[in-house]
């Protein structure tokens, strides 16, 4: 048990400080790390866990908090919790303090025009793995890009779009049941 528990601080600690963009980042080596490295769980069960941590109150880097729970129980939870918040609010603490010291410097304009497209480009990898994730096959994947489509082009509520997306799901799955 004590090695799991280094090996969630170990994966945990280095990704906190790579959050550029905010948690959602680091989602897919988190994925990568549990399901394809450490073989912790199944990309399905991967899936749910993004889904409780998306649904649940907080941040959304919980998912860390559910995978060290399912790894190791609450010593697991707790190991994994630390891991990927402590680091990365001690270098905000930092960057803060010298950010408000120099709002004008060169050096910190450039580093926020450099870092804007490594972040995107973090969240893009997110997006990849979440879609290659999904259970369901062409249809799911099909909705998913649907859902995506209309939230991106209108002012729609998100639930108010996930609800009719599981709703085609549920209604086109036992159509093409028949």
């Amino acid at each position: 048990m004590a090695n799991r528990l280094v090996e969630l601080a170990a994966i945990f600690a280095p990704l906190s400080l790579i959050t550029i963009g905010g948690g959602q980042t680091i989602v897919a080596d988190i994925q990568r790390q549990a399901v394809d490295v450490h073989q912790w769980m199944s990309a399905a069960e991967f899936l749910n866990a993004f889904a409780i941590s998306r649904m649940a109150p907080g941040p959304g880097s919980l998912l860390a908090t559910l995978i060290g729970w399912s790894v190791a129980g609450w010593a697991g939870a707790l190991v994994a919790s630390v891991g990927i918040f402590a680091p990365a609010a001690l270098l905000t603490a930092g960057v803060v303090h010298l950010w408000s010291r120099h709002p004008e410097a060169r050096w910190r304009i450039a580093m926020e025009r450099g870092l804007r497209p490594v972040a995107a480009g973090m969240i893009l990898a997110t997006a990849v793995v979440l879609f290659q994730s999904l259970d369901g096959g062409w249809l799911a994947r099909g909705v998913a890009l649907c859902c995506t489509g209309v939230l991106l082009a209108t002012r729609l509520n998100a639930l108010l779009v996930l609800a009719c997306g599981a709703a085609a799901f549920v209604g086109l799955s036992a159509l093409l049941a028949f």
